[in-house]
Parts: C-alpha cells; sequence; structure tokens
C-alpha cells in the first residue's frame, strides 16, 4: 500500500467534512466515496484510480485516508507546473479579490487581452496572430474548425488514425480511436475523413501515409473541399508517438499547395511537455491554427486557439466566444503559469528529465523485463513506455500494462495508459518535481514491473 500519514505535511485533526444539502457526512474513507461516487456519478465518467484526493502540493498527492502518491499523471498532463503552484495560486488568488466573471462578450477584461498577447508572441511564425480564449480543449478544436471553414469556404476536415480531439460529437467525429469515446455515441458529423497515420509499429511509413492522404484526395474528399488538416504533433491518446519531422513538413506542403488550413492540436504537448512551447517547434513546421488547453494554466480550466490573424478574424462579430470563456481567474492562472515555465527553465527541464527517463527506462527493460518493452518513444519528458508480450511478435499487452499501473498505485505512484491497445505507459509528471521525487517514482515502477511479472508467474 501507499505509505501512510507519516509522509503528511499538515496535520488532520479531525476527520474531513463533505457537505451536501442537509447533509454533513465525515470522509473516512475511499471505500465510502466510492460508494457515493456509484450512487451519484453517471456511470461513463470513469476514474482510472479508487481513490479520493485530500490534498496535493507540486509532485505529490495525498489521499483521503492519509496515504501519499507521487503524480506521474498530472491531471492529464495538466500540471506542467505542478500541483498549486505557489505563482498560480498566488495570481488566481489576487484575481478572485477583484472579480470572478463578468463574460468577455459582456464586459471585456484586461487579463483576456494580456493572455492572447502573451500566446500569440509565444506561438511559432513571424506572421501577425491573434487567439480565442474558451474554456475545454474539445471547445478549442471545435472553434478551429469553426474558424478554418469560415476562413476558407470549405467544409471538409482531415484527421489521422490514432488522433484524440475530444469527446463533444465534432471532435468525436475527428477521434480515431472507437473505445472508449465513440462506442454506441453515433452517427458523427460529415465531411470528416480520416487518413493514415505514420506508424513503424504498424509497418506504415511517411510515405505510406502520403499516399493515403493522397488517395483519400483522389476517393473521398476532394482537396478542394477541405477546409483544414488536423493533427497532434504527437499523439496523445493514440499513445505519444511523435509524427516524423518530414511528415509534418510535406502536410505544410499539401496544404499550401491545396489552400487547406494546417491546425497543431497542441492541448496535451503544448506549455513545455516536449521541451519547446509546442511540440510542432521540433520540425519547424508553422501551422495555421493551434488549439492549447491542459498545461496552459497550471490546473485551472482555459483553452484556447491561436491562428493567423487574417485567418482568426474570418468569423463575424459575436460568432465566436462563450459564457465562461477566457475566465479572469484562469487568464490570471495562465499567465502566471506561463511565466513559471520561463523563469524556472521548465522547458530545459523537460528535456533534461526526457534524458532521464529514457535511460532509466532503457536500462530497467533490460534487466528486469528483457524482450517486454518493445518501445520507449516522445520528445522530450512527454514520453511512453509500450509493453508487448514478446519481441518476436510485438503483440501488444495490456494486460501487463494493467497490471504494473495497479501495482505502482499500490506502492504510492500514479501512472496512467495510452495507446491504441492500451499498452503503453505516459509520462506526465510535473516538470517541477524535484530529481528526489523523480528517482522514487522511478524505482516504485521498477518494483511495480517486477511485481507485475511475478504475478504472471503465478
Amino acid at each position: 500500500m501507499a505509505t501512510k500519514a507519516k509522509h503528511k505535511t499538515v496535520a488532520a485533526s479531525k476527520p474531513a467534512i463533505a457537505i451536501v444539502p442537509d447533509i454533513v457526512q465525515p470522509v473516512q474513507s475511499n471505500a465510502a466515496l466510492i460508494a457515493r461516487r456509484e450512487a451519484a456519478v453517471a456511470r461513463g465518467v470513469a476514474s482510472a484510480a479508487p481513490i479520493f484526493a485530500d490534498r496535493a502540493e507540486n509532485a505529490e498527492l495525498w489521499d483521503v485516508e492519509g496515504n501519499r502518491y507521487i503524480d506521474f499523471a498530472g491531471g492529464i498532463a495538466v500540471l506542467n507546473t505542478g500541483h498549486r503552484h505557489p505563482g498560480v495560486v498566488a495570481a488566481a488568488k489576487a484575481q478572485e479579490d477583484r472579480y470572478t466573471h463578468t463574460s468577455f462578450q459582456v464586459v471585456p477584461y484586461e487579463p483576456y487581452i494580456a493572455l492572447a498577447e502573451k500566446l500569440n508572441a509565444l506561438a511559432p511564425g513571424d506572421h501577425p496572430k491573434k487567439s480565442l480564449l474558451v474554456t475545454t480543449g474539445a471547445e478549442a478544436v471545435e472553434n478551429a474548425v469553426k474558424i478554418a471553414r469560415a476562413a476558407t469556404g470549405r467544409p471538409g476536415v482531415v484527421a489521422f488514425t490514432g488522433g484524440y480531439h475530444g469527446r463533444t460529437l465534432l471532435t468525436l467525429g475527428m477521434t480515431g480511436k472507437i473505445s472508449p469515446y465513440k462506442k454506441d455515441v453515433g452517427p458523427f458529423p460529415s465531411d470528416i475523413f480520416r487518413a493514415p497515420f505514420p506508424s513503424l509499429r504498424d509497418g506504415i511509413t511517411v510515405q505510406d501515409a502520403l499516399t493515403g492522404l493522397q488517395n483519400l484526395f483522389l476517393t473521398d474528399a476532394q482537396p478542394e473541399r477541405i477546409a483544414a488538416i488536423i493533427i497532434e504533433p504527437v499523439l496523445g491518446e493514440g499513445g505519444y508517438t511523435p509524427v516524423p519531422f518530414e511528415m509534418m513538413q510535406a502536410l505544410r506542403e499539401i496544404c499550401d499547395t491545396h489552400g487547406i488550413l494546417l491546425i497543431a492540436d497542441e492541448i496535451q504537448a503544448g506549455f513545455g511537455r516536449t521541451g519547446t512551447w509546442f511540440a510542432i517547434e521540433h520540425s519547424g513546421v508553422v501551422p495555421d491554427l493551434i488549439t492549447v488547453a491542459k498545461s496552459m494554466a497550471g490546473g485551472y480550466p482555459i483553452a484556447g486557439v491561436i491562428g493567423r490573424a487574417d485567418v482568426m478574424d474570418a468569423v463575424i462579430p459575436g460568432g465566436l466566444g462563450g459564457t465562461y470563456g477566457g475566465n479572469p481567474v484562469a487568464c490570471a492562472a495562465a499567465l502566471a503559469a506561463i511565466e513559471a515555465i520561463e523563469d524556472e527553465g521548465l522547458l530545459a527541464r523537460s528535456t533534461a528529465l526526457g534524458e532521464t527517463f529514457r535511460a532509466r527506462f532503457a536500462e530497467i527493460g533490460a534487466r528486469v523485463a528483457p524482450f517486454r518493452m518493445w518501445d520507449i518513444r516522445g520528445l522530450g519528458s512527454m514520453l511512453a513506455v509500450e509493453f508487448v508480450t514478446d519481441f518476436d511478435t510485438a503483440k501488444p499487452d495490456a494486460a501487463l500494462t494493467k497490471a504494473v499501473i495497479a501495482h505502482s498505485l499500490r506502492r504510492g505512484l500514479i501512472l496512467l495508459a495510452c495507446g491504441m491497445h492500451g499498452n503503453a505507459l505516459r509520462i506526465m509528471v510535473p516538470l517541477t518535481a524535484s530529481d528526489a521525487i523523480i528517482d522514487e517514482g522511478i524505482a516504485i515502477f521498477e518494483a511495480a514491473l517486477a511485481d507485475a511479472l511475478l504475478d504472471e508467474k503465478s
């Protein structure tokens, strides 16, 4: 089990209290909260870990029973600056003391403008840029498509196998993975087309992928009717697989040839995760639009679209926005999170962490799990380890992956899987985590892997 209350930094003199209408009930155990959850929360909202958070700090989390965990999941890549970064929390509290909501569409406010200015400056490319702020990643993707359609006068969108773009119906249409996201909830919108993603794991070369895209143009998607091609520079839910740079460069050329806009979905890969502000920077390609969210605000809900000014201005006044879009508290938090990434050298830290994880995972794989860790891949600290049954067949081993995650949690480490077959472990640890915490987490991973392999033999 995860270590107990001796790791607490704040002593609890009495049980925490959860307040619901007309009921005051002590929160004493994860089991009690699981029972309440099952009775009150929709079944479709899944949770990876059967524990409930009580408090967190940087890369550590404590549950309601006082168990301590090292967090390598980061709220699904949201916490590049860690849980409760002091600068982010202070900025949010200062904004809360002034106002929390007016709706930018009713009474605008300076933090929205300041954040848009900052995003425009950070995004690659020398052209003039403008930004739109919304609340969720799926909302950002939907607006990027809407902007692209308005700018081009075309309806079509091309996405790729394994890509993940959200859970709304439009974004699910672009998402290239059925279970669990798309199962039983179709039909999906029209004029969305799927192209093959280049993956040596699946025997698909860059040339194969480009041939597939050209065949799509010949058979189903007339290029003159395509508004945008959208791609994650590093697949997120699809397995943390980077797009080969030559593929990204070819897509830029294809888009330029046919008057198609290139959208980089940086929702999971952005804000330092790969060692640059945006993962697409590694390829040298400048997209027309970028969707952002997750680690932009250190845990506060905000998202956006950054793009060429002429493209962003294609939608008429009133055509973009949302009641909560660009919430002032979240804007303040985002500005502070970006400042922390700059001031604390977290881009370089991401690169260094990636090198550490690669080396340690390779050594552990060779020593503890020979012929079972098929691949260690990614950019910067956006890394995944893929498990297989054996190297000869390279058959994905989701069972081993699941067992490693379960044993890690019991030992005090939070991990998440990804990939089309659920057989990859992804690393999303806060970039602010200390070397000691990183070492402790990797040691737990090694022990959990040994536990899982021992289970196989029993």
